[in-house]
């Protein structure tokens, strides 16, 4: 029988599901059925061409599909594509302008979770015994985190990319974006695993359908290296409308060389504006330039002699109360306040 048999009966014997136990989809193409496994062998040769032209159609819809974003979940905006922070004591991404709010409440204390209102737990064994137990509830966001430990080093955790990678494809199988993402970067640069050009893409692709523009963006630039402009295009256009910069500047330039349209580029443009001023808020700003302070600081050298000078004033005691310190004392000018401004 022909793949155009109906689908409540066997595409081999013509069977319907009264003179069998359970019709069973094809898995791949999902338009056929068969009464048994012998009649699904028996008829693969006639099928296989169709089952491959509608199983990359189902998967190109997968892929091409707008995902929307998270929200923090304290303030309730799309979250930002940078400025996010994971939260261990209740295991939460929350958006930097919610914990500099949080601090700025503190009022020079060291300021609890935003989410759950618990102290701040401090780098090492506790950061990882927190995680672990959330991994056992399957939290997403637990094994993607302990993965990066691993493949940083970090919180006392030899360096391991090998378990890294295991803990991304769990998390990446539970629905977590960036673990694929991750995944695709390891294989992509060859770290834990043998380099994969092909494995790298697939995973990329993976974490695309979760919502991924970095995986979206290299898949479009992998496609373009390819010579499959009109997908990679597709692929540039999706993440320039939920807001990454470099996927609206390659939408621009295919539209200047003619291969995007100008009504695709305006309205590719528009939804990037408008997902931006989504994000936009007074306490994201803030933290934006308070965390540019301290990375300022940081390269030129002045955290020592900042904190020294902040002892004495503020009675701190450590390097970990300097964020606090500067969400207290920042303003336009705050480097020369202390004398500091060396560049």
């Amino acid at each position: 029988m022909s793949s155009s048999t109906p689908i409540d009966m066997c595409a081999n014997c013509g069977k319907g599901e009264e003179h069998s136990n359970k019709l069973k989809t094809c898995t791949a193409c999902l338009s056929v059925k068969y009464c048994s496994r012998d009649c699904q062998i028996v008829h693969r040769p006639q099928h296989k061409k169709a089952c491959k032209k509608r199983a990359a159609e189902l998967y190109d819809e997968k892929l091409f599909k707008e995902v929307e974003g998270e929200d923090c979940p304290i303030c309730m905006l799309p979250m930002p594509l940078e400025g996010v922070s994971y939260k261990s004591c209740c295991s939460k991404r929350i958006c930097e302008g919610c914990i500099c709010a949080m601090a700025l409440r503190a009022k020079g204390s060291m300021p609890l979770c935003p989410f759950c209102r618990k102290q701040s737990v401090p780098p090492g064994e506790e950061q990882i015994r927190l995680v672990e137990k959330h991994m056992k509830s399957g939290d997403v966001l637990a094994y993607k985190n302990l993965a990066l430990y691993y493949a940083n080093g970090e919180h006392g955790l030899s360096q391991d990319y090998q378990k890294a990678n295991e803990l991304w494809l769990k998390a990446g199988e539970l629905g977590c974006a960036e673990a694929y993402f991750n995944l695709g970067q390891s294989y992509h640069e060859g770290k834990g695993v043998e380099s994969d050009i092909k494995k790298a893409k697939y995973y990329w692709e993976l974490a695309a359908m979760l919502g991924s523009l970095q995986a979206r963006f290299n898949v479009g630039a992998f496609e373009g290296n390819s010579g499959n402009h009109h997908r990679a295009f597709r692929h540039y256009i999706i993440a320039a409308r939920a807001g990454d910069k470099d996927s609206l500047d390659m939408v621009k330039q295919g539209y200047m060389n003619g291969i995007v349209k100008k009504d695709e580029y305006a309205n590719t443009l528009r939804a990037y504006q408008h997902i931006h001023n989504e994000m936009k808020s007074v306490e994201r700003d803030r933290a934006r330039q308070v965390f540019a302070s301290r990375e300022k600081a940081l390269k030129l050298g002045l955290l020592d002699e900042i904190l020294a000078k902040a002892r004495a004033g503020k009675g701190l005691e450590n390097s970990k109360e300097f964020d606090e310190f500067i969400l207290e004392e920042f303003g336009p000018n705050w480097l020369n306040k202390w004398g500091l401004n060396k560049g």
